[in-house]
């Protein structure tokens, strides 16, 4: 692996059926332990049931409150410093339960690959 700097472009951020917004920050073939990506989840908006197969995921919440369901825990009101641990195959969801959007990180490892993430109808 060599080094790197990524540097996101804010104009890159796009929406996604699940329901949020997404900006990677840092997802590449280079560095397949790990991806970072940006979500940003309107308020009202919650995002569709899905889960991630092989994949452990991570929301790191940055500003906003959100409903975290994870499984079968109880559904979870996170704010800004929360860390929001989704083990593979785990079904998941979150909602923006404030007034302004929620933004987190989602740090996911391996790195996050679309074919690995699983919608639930």
């Amino acid at each position: 692996m060599e080094p790197k700097i990524f540097k996101p472009n804010p104009a890159d951020e796009f929406f996604i059926e699940e329901g949020c917004h997404i900006l990677e920050n840092a997802n590449s073939e280079a560095d397949e332990a790990v991806s970072i990506a940006r979500a940003r989840v309107a308020p009202g908006v919650s995002t569709a049931w899905h889960w991630l197969e092989g994949i452990t995921e991570r929301y790191l919440i940055l500003a906003g409150r959100g409903l975290a369901e994870v499984g079968d825990l109880p559904p979870t009101e996170v704010g800004p410093g929360d860390v929001v641990l989704i083990p593979p195959g785990v079904r998941q969801r979150i909602t923006n339960i404030g007034a302004d959007d929620l933004v987190f990180s989602c740090i996911c490892s391996p790195r996050f690959r679309a074919e690995c993430y699983r919608g639930m109808d």
